[in-house]
């Protein structure tokens, strides 16, 4: 079976993206018990906390048969200065499944470099692939496909933003970045965009006509010694009812939680009829367990697309 990581949405084809989209809405509605990892071994390795990664992962590799452990630096070698390159050594000895939820996006890349099983990237500062098939699983299911639609992204050019931008290009939707000067996305996420992205300082103007707005907390985990100052450059960039209203008239709207009300999001959007934030955040569940059937079962429906 041929080894395959995901540790950036780009990863995967375009077509694989599609049949793991469609994967994780029909696992959603299965009714019936299916458990084709059973006896597999989901290793988590996490430096950053989590709610929705850790038990959306957990509970996944639960509800196909099989079992995760969690793992920290605290409780493990790495925390005492083994090399990473070690470490993915030995863990992948041990487990079926290796996901990491990091600082650092070399982190992952050098686990996949070394391990010898599937690398899933369930974050780093760099990207978030998993969370954009929740996203983007969410968007199949209320409209369809993306191909054609407008998305914007008001706020920080993170690493939420970057997987947003792998995204369009793949899927062939536009993107609109608003964001103030100094927190756009990073230059070769841009130079990759070419003309897919737009990126102004006017979230007026991202939003106009736009079919889903996007937003992200202004101070990722790590930045919240930068909280005040970004408080300050972010004033303008909180989505409430007046942005939403520049949007097409049925737009979408979408966060990767965890929110902060009064911040990049008013609570009248987020609580409101527009807003997908709690189907989004339950399809992290299973789109992970596509994600999961696809990497480690050679015959899983998506692979066997693809060999069609």
């Amino acid at each position: 079976m041929t080894l395959r990581h995901f540790v950036n949405l780009s990863d995967i084809s375009p077509a694989e993206l599609r049949g793991l989209l469609q994967r994780a809405i029909e696992l959603k509605h299965r009714k019936t018990p299916y458990e084709p990892l059973k006896n597999r071994v989901l290793g988590m390795l996490f430096e950053k906390s989590s709610t929705r990664t850790r038990i959306s992962f957990e509970a996944g590799m639960i509800q196909l048969g099989g079992a995760a452990i969690f793992l920290s630096p605290r409780d493990t070698q790495l925390g005492r200065g083994e090399p990473v390159e070690d470490s993915a050594r030995v863990i992948s000895r041990m487990v079926d499944c290796l996901m990491l939820r990091t600082h650092s996006h070399r982190t992952v890349e050098v686990f996949a470099e070394y391990s010898r099983v599937p690398v899933i990237n369930g974050l780093t500062d760099r990207s978030h692939p998993c969370q954009l098939l929740a996203d983007l699983q969410t968007w199949f299911e209320h409209r369809g496909d993306i191909a054609g639609r407008t998305v914007a992204w008001i706020g920080d050019g993170n690493n939420m933003c970057h997987s947003y931008i792998e995204a369009a290009l793949m899927l062939d939707f536009r993107l609109r970045i608003a964001c103030p000067e100094g927190y756009e996305p990073a230059a070769d996420y841009l130079a990759l965009a070419g003309d897919r992205v737009e990126v102004s300082r006017d979230p007026t103007e991202a939003v106009r006509g736009a079919d889903l707005v996007v937003t992200d907390v202004w101070a990722s985990m790590g930045q919240e010694e930068e909280q005040a100052r970004r408080v300050i450059a972010f004033r303008d960039y909180q989505v409430d009812a007046r942005l939403m209203s520049l949007a097409a008239a049925d737009a979408l709207f979408m966060h990767c939680l965890p929110a902060h009300r009064g911040e990049e999001v008013s609570a009248e959007v987020l609580e409101g009829p527009r807003s997908l934030v709690w189907d989004e955040a339950e399809n992290r569940l299973h789109a992970q367990k596509a994600l999961l059937e696809f990497l480690l079962i050679e015959d899983s429906p998506v692979r066997q697309l693809q060999a069609a």
